[in-house]
């Protein structure tokens, strides 16, 4: 033995010898042997997971130390004594909630790397958006704050507190109110601390105001039938649905649980069952919904309020005056009339405009045709949307009036999203002491006086109550990056109260929500919710004036119809702009227009032409109270003659480095009429002597030729379930390779057309999951977007001889005889991506065999033989393969701050992040395949199907991409290729893809 040799029985007696101490010290700035590390931090050896991750947690040296200071140490700390539940390479999930959806939060070492849906909770939601998804990434956005500020400087949160709880005594001594501006809060726990922080100071009070409102349908059911809320609405128990600009399954209310419902009466079970809802739309701009209806009708936003009035004559035989006079719309309103009298009981009428009286005149269409108590439910509300847009102009005229002595603001960002921000930043002077909790230096947290960060979700404690009866916890899953304080901490604070609020939680759960069940707090943590059912719907009888309500809506039609009319939304990324520094959901293309990184003035492409404008014109808009933005032209078909729509969210000018300057910010043209915010608007549009060029993912308008998308009808495909699909065309093969034998497991997928909606969220689910880069708008111009899969939307339209059209000389030609042509199109949305084909021509070209065949019938690629020869990519006939340009995960001149090392932490430890060079694609989440064997292997037993989910179909609320073995026979995606709809693209080639698509069938409006 070497007697020069030092020989230690365990870890524990190493750490307490000198040498250990001198080199840790050395090695960690501030550190000393373990057991005083762990001291120091607060911790002891039987620390819980969270407070030990804090400082211990391999990759977590960086999250650690920010929390308390700004700069990252890029060291880690080996696992000495770990926690017993976390083991190093393999996830943890942890249920949580998300705007009262409960998902499930994906930690790899105490860091959390992605977001899904609670399976646990399916049938209350399913899916995630792409909103929801691309959260994870604001936990480890740098743009946010560090700690408190107060006038700018940085403080500790004691001095906040004197100066805070000094403010409020004053404010209470002189009787001046106290005034919280949030946005809604449907948690019961957060409620119950500002009920107790308005006992303490008697003059508080809660104002609720949305960025973008419903208090025009809130207002309407409170004056139809004295229940003041938004409705369950029940789309899986209509059979025939007309929507009049109600964008449903994109942004309208809650539109994960309605695509849910909408696609369970038209996905491939419904079908083969002989059954498929028809869905009908009029509106203005093309919309998600619009581009899944049966039948879409443009109509001007002077003509929504009429289409209702002659639909509710049409329903009811009245005659209310002011109905459409248009032709071809009154031609549709009688079909859509005549269906919804044939499905009366199970029919649905919704409409999205934010007025009281269309409002009104929808809920007198519905109690014609008894859908109170079927297809809308008033007895279990939804609390989703409660913001009151009079209470906040009250609160701006007592502040103008010198009444408020304190405002705090809540997840309220009113400088930026208000539509007087003008008027809104001059009352706000009139207030002596004004508190933000944002989590950084938004357009509002500026004009304040202190500014107390927030928590990010993922750091909190709390709970939600999204849906009468349906509450969801909200739990931490990593202590909190920065030094941040939960908004509801505060307000216990400043009452004096020395209550922790997971404390607080705990105990208002276990008295009023768990209180007569046999469910415990350990419960609810681990399945993430508690449902009490529903309550019986009831029928209710209306109340209310229709002859004065249509009259109301003909005045608000007569305001708009004059110049070119204003249509504002929300686009299904960005929202209402709450996450505009969010750059997976800047690079999601629309799902319309494939746009990224900017809004953009949507029109008609011959309303265009009369003005003067084409693809890339920048054009000014004006509106009558002088406010104006330049944008860039975008042509869309399916636009309204007469109109334009922008959308909402952009514009930021402090929302941090990804989101500034990004896009113009249209919210100054909402109004304010009758107590409601208006989403409509006229202006006037003036050319521009600009061009800009729109960062477009999809700028083809041809296929080519090629039958990429098959459709039929409904009607064609009860007769026969084969029709449209191609099957009846049998195209011969020679095949020059051999043929892969796949033993074992096969995977494959399916997607069903019918259930696609072209949301999005796969997008962003295989961008998290895969370590995917943003790539910027310049690079996106060059066509250098990263993106694995792709929603291709394909447009078809339909000419006078009732053909459907798709060709784009045949366009051309029609367009020039028929101006309306383009009004009316047909979408079909298309997710693609790398169909491991058994005969894969990228395969045969790859002078290095870097892209190589498995046994189990996946392509795959070996990252480290590939050096960029893209000849894989030119061989690929479904243009699905990515070239690496540059590494954009490392490289500044691509910084949209996903290349710092403290925003990578939301990488995937299991992905490889590729470098530049190197040619990527779809894998079938290879990683995901692989743990769910392991785990079949551990566990000794055979593998099942459903223990293998992919990022992109756990994201989807439709379930239109099923993923499995194909050996398995009893496998659903097995079960599913067997459909007769069933086709694969470009099989003609003899690739032999392996994934299959089922045709898109529509329930077609029969004349």
């Amino acid at each position: 033995m070497d007697s020069n040799k030092k020989y230690w029985k365990g870890i524990e007696e190493l750490e307490q010898t000198p040498a250990f101490v001198k080199n840790s010290k050395s090695e960690f700035a501030e550190s000393l042997p373990l057991e005083n590390v762990l001291n120091e931090a607060g911790l002891s050896t039987k620390t819980p997971r969270r407070d030990f991750l804090k400082a211990l947690g391999f990759g977590l040296g960086a999250v650690s130390l920010a929390a308390c200071q700004s700069t990252p140490v890029h060291k880690s700390i080996p696992y000495l004594i770990k926690p017993e539940e976390v083991t190093p390479g393999v996830p943890n999930y942890y249920a949580s909630s998300y705007k009262g959806q409960s998902v499930l939060v994906k930690t790899r070492e105490g860091r959390p790397i992605l977001i899904e849906a609670n399976p646990a909770a399916k049938g209350l939601n399913c899916g995630t958006d792409a909103a929801t998804q691309a959260s994870v990434l604001d936990l480890y956005d740098m743009s946010k704050l560090k700690g408190p500020k107060i006038k700018g400087k940085e403080v500790d949160w004691e001095e906040v507190d004197q100066q805070v709880i000094a403010a409020l005594n004053a404010a209470n001594a002189s009787g001046k109110g106290i005034r919280i501006i949030s946005s809604t809060i449907n948690s019961p726990s957060a409620l119950a601390v500002i009920a107790g922080f308005t006992e303490k100071y008697p003059t508080t009070k809660l104002v609720q105001v949305d960025a973008v409102s419903y208090a025009g349908l809130i207002k309407a059911n409170e004056a139809n039938f004295g229940k003041a809320v938004i409705p369950h609405y029940r789309f899986d128990k209509a059979e025939v649905i007309v929507s009049v600009d109600a964008d449903f399954l994109g942004t309208w209310l809650a539109s994960e649980e309605y695509t849910q419902q909408f696609i369970s009466n038209r996905d491939y079970k419904s079908l083969e069952k002989g059954k498929m809802s028809r869905l009908i739309q009029f509106e203005t701009g093309l919309s998600l919904t619009g581009s899944n209806a049966d039948a879409r009708i443009a109509v001007k936003l002077s003509e929504q309020g009429p289409v209702l009035i002659s639909l509710y004559n049409a329903i009811t035989g009245q005659t209310l005056p002011g109905g459409v006079k248009n032709a071809k719309v009154e031609k549709a309103i009688a079909l859509a009339s005549k269906e919804l009298l044939k499905a009366k009981g199970k029919a649905l009428v919704v409409a999205g405009t934010n007025d009281v009286a269309i409002q009104s005149l929808t809920n007198a269409i519905n109690v014609a045709l008894g859908s109170y108590g079927t297809t809308i439910d008033l007895d279990n509300e939804s609390y989703q949307y409660k913001g009151n847009d009079t209470d906040f102009a009250d609160f701006i005229k007592e502040a103008k009036a010198g009444s408020i002595g304190l405002a705090f603001f809540l997840d309220a960002n009113p400088a930026y999203e208000f539509y007087d921000n003008k008027g809104f930043k001059e009352a706000l002077t009139k207030v002596p002491f004004k508190l933000s909790f944002s989590d950084r230096e938004d357009e509002t947290a500026l004009l304040t006086d202190i500014i107390a960060p927030n928590h990010n979700y993922l750091e909190s404690w709390g709970d939600a109550n999204a849906l009468k009866g349906y509450y969801t916890i909200v739990q931490p899953t990593i202590n909190p990056v920065f030094n941040t304080r939960q908004a509801e901490q505060s307000f216990l604070v400043w009452t004096g109260s020395d209550v922790n609020y997971h404390d607080f939680v705990k105990s208002y759960w276990e008295q009023h929500i768990l209180a007569g069940t046999e469910r415990t707090w350990e419960d609810v943590l681990q399945n993430g919710f508690e449902y009490k059912g529903e309550l019986p719907a009831g029928v209710y009888t209306y109340a209310g004036d229709v002859t004065n309500y249509a009259a109301d809506v003909v005045n608000f039609s007569k305001t708009l119809a004059k110049d070119v009319e204003v249509q504002l939304y929300q686009s299904v990324a960005l929202r209402d702009g709450k996450q505009g520094n969010n750059a997976y959901l800047h690079e999601l293309p629309d799902p319309i227009s494939k746009v990224t990184w900017d809004n953009y003035v949507a029109i008609s492409p011959n309303y265009a032409k009369t003005l003067n404008l084409g693809e890339n014109s920048v054009v000014k808009v004006t509106d009558d109270n002088g406010y104006s933005i330049e944008l860039p032209v975008l042509l869309q078909p399916g636009q309204a003659q007469g109109t334009v729509s922008i959308a909402l969210g952009y514009g930021r000018t402090n929302a941090g480095k990804a989101g500034n300057g990004v896009g113009k910010n249209a919210y100054p043209f909402v109004k304010f009429a009758n107590g409601t915010l208006r989403f409509a608007t006229t202006a006037k549009l003036d050319k521009v002597a600009d061009t800009y060029e729109l960062a477009q993912t999809q700028t083809h308008h041809t296929i080519e030729g090629r039958n990429i998308i098959r459709e039929t009808t409904f009607k064609d495909y009860l007769k026969d379930p084969s029709h449209g699909s191609g099957k009846d065309k049998k195209h011969e093969g020679y095949d020059l390779w051999n043929k892969y034998e796949s033993p074992g497991h096969k995977w494959v997928m399916a997607v069903d057309l019918n259930a696609c909606t072209g949301c999005g969220s796969c997008i962003v689910a295989c961008n998290i999951e895969n370590n995917i880069p943003v790539v910027g708008r310049d690079e996106v111009r060059r066509r250098r977007e990263m993106h694995w899969m792709r929603v291709d939307r394909y447009y078809s339209f339909e000419s006078k001889d009732g053909e459907q059209v798709t060709e784009e000389k045949e366009l051309n030609r029609l367009q020039g005889e028929d101006e309306t042509l383009w009004d009316n199109v047909s979408v079909v949305h298309q997710p693609m991506m790398c169909q491991h084909c058994d005969h894969a021509p990228c395969e045969t070209v790859c002078p290095v065999l870097a892209t190589v065949h498995s046994s189990e019938g996946l392509n795959h690629m070996a990252y480290n033989r590939c050096f960029g020869t893209r000849y894989c990519a030119n061989n690929c006939p479904y243009k699905v393969r990515r070239f690496n340009w540059f590494n954009y995960w490392n490289d500044s001149r691509f910084d949209n701050y996903l290349n710092n090392e403290f925003t990578q932490l939301v990488l995937n430890p299991d992905v490889t992040s590729r470098s530049r060079g190197v040619m990527e694609k779809c894998s079938m989440c290879i990683q995901r395949i692989q743990a769910g064997k392991l785990k079949a292997k551990l566990e000794k037993r055979p593998l099942k199907d459903g223990d293998i989910t992919l990022a992109c179909g756990n994201a989807c609320s439709a379930n239109a991409i099923i993923f499995g073995d194909l050996n398995d026979p009893n496998s659903e995606v097995s079960k599913a290729l067997k459909s007769e709809r069933v086709y694969y693209v470009l099989e003609e080639l003899n690739v032999q893809p392996n994934i299959g698509y089922m045709t898109k069938v529509r329930n077609s409006l029969e004349a």
